[in-house]
């Protein structure tokens, strides 16, 4: 039966895939900031130079067009990110990202399909889903992406590149979306992830985001399962924490044998460190096949460090305004 049901679904998506839109594909320099608005309730007051603003506009003021926001399904619930506050929402979601098309930034949702943190050594099922069947579960990724993208399309916001999942390199929604046997239940649940895109948010470029920077044997397998059971992307998406995913000569060898093999554009769409070599790296991939980069929770002194305590600008900012 999961079979038959994924074979329709690859159907459904390449058909879809064709009626795909001519989009304005903008090169990022981009920031995570879901953090922001936890940030903003607790007092900090963003500025640059002395001068306070709002976060959003000094990243645009130093050279950013794109912002980076992620979301999950509950995160009010017990398994969930922010059981208090709701942050990471729709309901935030929706106001951040009115702040963010307002500035005329350019906006990347990325799905973590949890009610918290997904990524590689966790990707835990929702907790309104945990009874659900496989094909339960599919639809209920279709659902999710329907409702999120439509209320964002019914402000005037939609975004103009998605993530369908965070860091997949391990799968996506255990046990069903596991990779540690087969690929084949992940790219069910990623092609609906994809069909919903392509539906409710049809000039959204859609990426799959692995957790693999330098690690060319691990991407390689991932994007060859993509390529066999069928799932429709357009860009590739690399974390790259040299702790984790090796050297930066192994993310620029990686990367370069990527593009080359998948024909399709690559985001480091997950750093903090080393944005010069990062940005040089991505930015010489060839036949312009590298499309940008996002520092992981710029406004945050502990990781982006774009900011410090007290929300001043750091000279690290300065980087990016050249």
């Amino acid at each position: 039966m999961k079979r038959v049901f994924c074979l329709m679904v690859a159907l459904a998506v390449a058909v879809i895939a064709e009626a795909q839109v001519s989009i304005e594909k903008p090169y990022a320099v981009g920031a995570d900031i879901s953090w922001l608005q936890s940030q903003e309730a607790r007092g900090t007051v963003f500025s640059d130079g002395g001068v306070a603003g709002d976060a959003i506009e000094i990243l645009r003021d130093n050279g950013f067009n794109y912002i980076r926001l992620r979301i999950f399904v509950n995160p009010r619930s017990e398994l969930g990110y922010s059981q208090r506050d709701g942050y990471c929402d729709l309901e935030h979601t929706l106001a951040m990202a009115k702040r963010i098309k307002a500035t005329g930034m350019y906006f990347l949702l990325d799905f973590h399909y949890s009610d918290n943190w997904a990524d590689p050594q966790k990707q835990i099922m929702p907790q309104a889903w945990q009874t659900y069947s496989y094909e339960e579960v599919c639809s209920a990724v279709y659902d999710h992406t329907r409702e999120v993208l439509t209320a964002l399309e019914a402000q005037g916001t939609a975004p103009d590149m998605v993530q369908v999942g965070n860091e997949v390199s391990n799968g996506m929604l255990w046990p069903y979306g596991s990779v540690r046997h087969s690929f084949e239940g992940l790219c069910g649940l990623l092609r609906e992830g994809v069909r919903a895109t392509r539906e409710y948010a049809p000039s959204a470029e859609i990426m799959l985001h692995v957790a693999l920077g330098g690690q060319a044997e691990e991407s390689e397998r991932f994007f060859d399962a993509m390529a066999e059971y069928g799932v429709e992307y357009d860009l590739i998406g690399q974390s790259y924490y040299p702790e984790w995913h090796g050297t930066l000569e192994e993310l620029e060898a990686n990367a370069n044998a990527l593009v080359r093999k998948y024909k399709k554009p690559l985001i480091v769409v997950e750093y903090r460190d080393h944005y010069t070599d990062i940005e040089r790296i991505v930015s010489s991939l060839p036949d312009g096949l590298g499309r940008g980069t996002f520092i992981w929770e710029a406004t945050s002194p502990q990781w982006g460090k774009l900011f410090d305590e007290e929300g001043q600008a750091t000279p690290a900012l300065d980087d990016y305004n050249r």
